[in-house]
């Protein structure tokens, strides 16, 4: 199969395994973006997340990841929900996490999309990758036209917003290129002003260590005492800087039965979440991101909450 042919298919395939948007770029390395993810690094903005430091090399190059490897192909997959089960309520979690697991729904899908090609081509070296490796992927998704990074970090698309997950396929097989989008935040800064932790100090750089994502998620310690009052009830991940910008209007619903939230979240009042008991915890959030908290990371962002 020549390479047009093979590249149409990739993306066909890629949209019957409900992915929304394909785009493909050659695999290099990023040379722009090394100087910037260097001095984000050595002003200490990824926090305790060590592991952003860790494998700088493997994170701007793909060959590192994968021998040979010519094609990194970048998808889409939305988890905008019907319900925002956010709207007035004293106690938020990331729309992310509403149902299972990204991980183990998406991983599933990125194989099946490989079968498809070493079905035409024979054995190939890739790798799949759901979050789950040193891998720049808004980098690479911009680079493959899916988008633009905006102000917020994360990548922006004209015609569904942010609300998806990012997900990507690196092959050692040459493919048809997409080119970059260009910028279309213009002049607005919603998402750097509407963020309560001033975790946006400049346009298209985000202090992970002030990030209420981080702060309800990765930092393992006690949450510092300064940003009392300033969480606006999110006790898992944020969506501030998402709910803000205009380009989410073009949000639709996600079609993925594994992203429908638990019934019994929903219903959760504050006093439901004052008495949140493990054995409910496990209910609610089995198979769910939610976990990677742990009962007592969100028992203890929970009692944060109370100080507010």
């Amino acid at each position: 199969m020549d390479r047009s042919k093979l590249t149409q298919l990739i993306k066909q395939k890629s949209a019957e395994e409900g992915f929304q948007f394909c785009g493909i770029a050659k695999a290099e390395f990023l040379e722009e973006e090394a100087p910037r993810l260097e001095k984000w690094l050595n002003q200490g903005m990824h926090g305790e997340m060590a592991y952003m430091a860790n494998h700088f090399d493997k994170r701007l190059d793909p060959t590192l990841l994968v021998d040979g490897a010519k094609s990194v192909i970048s998808l889409l997959y939305n988890y905008y929900p019907e319900k925002d089960l956010n709207e007035d309520k004293n106690v938020k979690i990331a729309k992310y996490a509403f149902g299972k697991d990204y991980h183990y729904i998406i991983k599933p899908k990125l194989k099946t999309v490989l079968q498809s090609i070493t079905d035409q081509v024979g054995d190939v070296s890739a790798r799949v990758f759901v979050d789950s490796a040193p891998v720049h992927e808004r980098a690479w998704a911009a680079k493959a036209g899916l988008g633009w990074v905006g102000k917020n970090s994360l990548l922006l698309n004209k015609s569904m917003g942010s609300f998806f997950f990012l997900a990507e396929i690196i092959v050692d097989i040459e493919l048809d290129y997409d080119g970059p989008m260009k910028d279309y935040c213009g002049t607005c800064t919603a998402c750097m002003d509407a963020c309560p932790t001033d975790a946006i100090p400049d346009p298209y750089v985000v202090d992970g260590s002030k990030c209420i994502s981080y702060l309800t998620i990765e930092l393992k310690n006690e949450i510092p005492s300064s940003f009392a009052g300033q969480m606006e009830s999110w006790a898992f991940g944020c969506d501030i800087c998402q709910d803000v910008c205009p380009w989410n209007r073009f949000s639709q619903p996600h079609q993925e039965p594994d992203f429908v939230p638990h019934e019994r979240l929903g219903e959760m009042n504050s006093t439901d979440w004052e008495e949140l008991t493990e054995e409910l915890f496990r209910e609610i959030f089995k198979g769910s991101a939610v976990k990677r908290a742990k009962y007592t990371g969100l028992k203890r962002n929970l009692k944060f909450l109370k100080r507010e």
